[in-house]
């Protein structure tokens, strides 16, 4: 063999270990099946043979937990699916503490979501949905951290309920309708037989403002020309206008 082949020989050697990783990838090296460092983003070389590795993506991943069937804290059977946003914050664990991060991750929630539901009411996981999610992302976040994963976010998606419970609930939401525009009634009622009252008072101290109430109702009553009006005039006014002509009646029979 000369030295031109053995030069070309090693120049094959050394490009062949030549790798690139990709900015949103890292590579965890094994030298002789022991682990020796992470590599990348760009160019960078392994040893032919000797080492090997493995590449990883260190983005954002979507997951989507399939449709649950659970039962809630007050015994309701529902079903409920969500998403998951994780990402890869320590390659070399996701690598070395788990057989395949990815499968561990999407079980783990599944199982959490699940258990989250049970200790909840039905109204709960319906009104509270964002305080479930925060929950749920604590739980699985402390799980998965010593894997090198970091749990971005858990939203839960849609919340199937029996058609029983809907049409329970439907008439759940009017009675509570009805019985609120019954107590606005009630204290429109009250608020108004206060007034009445304070009116009747101020009335009663003054017989005048009785007398101008009256004859405003007499001016709203006379609007519609249709309207056949019958006025009651008050005592007080008949016996002032008797008076009156008695008077006159007896200073006429004087001046006689």
């Amino acid at each position: 063999m000369t030295f031109l082949q053995i030069g070309l020989f090693l120049v094959l050697v050394i490009l062949s270990g030549l790798r690139i990783a990709q900015e949103y990838q890292r590579a965890i090296v094994f030298r002789l099946g022991r682990f020796t460092g992470t590599r990348g983003p760009g160019l960078y070389w392994i040893i032919p043979i000797i080492e090997r590795q493995r590449t990883i993506d260190i983005r954002t991943k979507t997951v989507d937990l399939e449709q649950q069937e659970t039962i809630t804290k007050d015994s309701v059977t529902i079903k409920v699916n969500a998403v998951l946003w994780f990402r890869v914050t320590d390659p070399e664990k996701a690598i070395i503490k788990v057989a395949d991060f990815n499968s561990a991750v999407y079980q783990f929630s599944v199982t959490a979501l699940r258990n989250i539901i049970g200790q909840h009411l039905l109204d709960e996981v319906l009104k509270e949905r964002e305080k479930i999610n925060n929950t749920l992302q604590r739980i699985v976040d402390s799980a998965t951290e010593p894997w090198g994963i970091k749990i971005e976010m858990v939203e839960m998606k849609d919340v199937e309920i029996p058609l029983a419970m809907q049409r329970a609930m439907a008439r759940e939401a009017e009675a509570i309708r009805e019985k609120r525009a019954r107590i606005i009634k009630a204290e429109a009622e009250l608020e108004a037989s206060i007034k009445l009252t304070q009116g009747a008072k101020q009335m009663e101290d003054s017989p005048f403002s009785l007398e101008l109430r009256r004859m405003q109702m007499l001016s709203e009553i006379g609007i519609d020309n249709n309207t056949t009006t019958i006025i009651l005039m008050p005592s007080e006014f008949t016996n002032a206008a008797r008076s009156f002509v008695e008077l006159t009646e007896r200073q006429n029979k004087g001046k006689e």
